[in-house]
């Protein structure tokens, strides 16, 4: 279900890509039904997306074994997924054209949508709707408490703080790419090629975790994978100094180096934080905290970038000037570094072992019974704890 739902996300990205090349080719089509129908796709989206990983995250509550498992297995779809993107995106708009794309775009919402009509739960009567308000007050409550935990918000300010230091030149890379006079001059349909390769990167990078790092804790995981991180970032100092042409290797060859090796560290570095986040989720409100743990992620990204463009600016770095882009390069490659200095926030735990404290993981009586036979990937969890028992 996360493969599909990824994929869902992933097309509606793509949509709203090409329904901005489409504003420019047909002025017929209206700026504002155009935004409202592509809100509309991102609402559906993480509604979705919450609704998946509420699941997986009260399975890695109650199966604290199987969190790693669990997380990898969405890591493995989501980049199965942005792999089939990049590969076939280019592709189809030359032969189908915007349209044709739209149209066969749909085809993943529809699945979804019957995940959602096949998915067995119960569903509940006589729903006391006039307290949804109180609900809501109750779950308000219930996550300030959780993030007063010190097990919480120390985890939480590392995740903040390695996100937004790790700043986003991508944008001086790319002009760097396809329009300097003495860069390698690559054409965008080869830059999208690049992509692709990253994403298999990501995919070796979910591979590597799941059968060689899942049992090892998390400081230490995440020193050596920040560390590599930030020495993956000077692989482009390479490609500006051209010392890779006085040896005869390729430019493409060194940027597909960097893409695999660069998103495969990244995704790396990021399946234990989501490992981490899973079990800092309070029982009954799993969803909802890690909905928040994933928006403190996202504002961690928003900054990396606001943070990427301004050095750019400050260093005069722009699509026709690049003599201060090295500099920007090592910049960015020493902050990558600097989350080691701050490791100290992360549990160093066993990863198989809870983290919150024993109160907030209880679920209410009355529903422990209900939520266990209507569990998602019940299946899954109950033949490997026999397989656990067995041996």
């Amino acid at each position: 279900m996360k493969a599909l739902i990824y994929l869902f996300r992933l097309c509606k990205g793509f949509i709203g890509v090409v329904a901005m090349l489409s504003l420019s080719i047909n002025q017929n089509l209206h700026l504002a039904s155009a935004l409202l129908c592509l809100m509309g796709g991102s609402a559906g989206a993480a509604i979705a997306d919450v609704t998946i990983d509420a699941c997986v995250t009260e399975n890695s509550i109650n199966h604290p074994s199987l969190a790693s498992d669990m997380q990898s297995l969405c890591g493995l779809s989501s980049s199965v997924g942005q792999l089939i993107g990049y590969a076939i995106s280019g592709f189809l708009v030359q032969l189908i054209g915007s349209k044709g794309v739209f149209g066969l775009l749909s085809i993943p919402s529809s699945l979804v949508i019957l995940v959602g009509m096949i998915t067995r739960e119960a569903h509940g009567h006589n729903v006391a709707y006039k307290r949804v308000s109180q609900k809501f007050v109750d779950a308000g409550k219930a996550m300030w408490m959780a993030l007063k935990c010190e097990n919480v918000w120390r985890p939480c300010i590392y995740m903040f703080l390695s996100l937004a230091v790790s700043l986003h030149i991508h944008e001086g890379m790319f002009y760097w790419y396809t329009e300097a006079k003495d860069g390698p001059s690559f054409s965008k349909e080869m830059v999208g090629s690049i992509s692709s390769v990253g994403a298999v990167g990501s995919l070796l990078g979910v591979l590597l975790y799941q059968n060689a790092f899942k049992n090892h804790p998390f400081r230490g995981l995440l020193f050596w994978t920040q560390l590599l991180y930030g020495a993956s970032g000077l692989l482009d100092l390479i490609l500006l100094s051209r010392v890779n042409l006085k040896f005869g290797i390729p430019d493409y060859v060194v940027v597909v180096g960097d893409a695999a090796f660069s998103q495969m560290i990244g995704r790396l570095k990021w399946m234990p934080l989501l490992v981490l986040s899973s079990k800092l989720c309070p029982s009954g409100i799993e969803g909802t905290f890690f909905a928040l743990l994933m928006s403190i992620d996202h504002i961690g990204i928003l900054t990396a970038s606001w943070g990427g463009g301004l050095l750019l600016h400050a260093f005069n770095v722009t699509r026709t000037q690049f003599d201060n882009l090295w500099i920007v390069v090592a910049i960015r490659s020493i902050l990558r570094m600097l989350p080691v200095c701050i490791l100290f926030l992360i549990p160093s735990s066993d990863p198989n072992a809870a983290i919150l404290p024993s109160e907030m993981l209880k679920s209410k009586k009355g529903d422990e019974t209900l939520e266990n036979q209507n569990m998602e990937m019940a299946p899954l969890v109950s033949s490997l704890d026999q397989q656990l028992v067995d041996t």
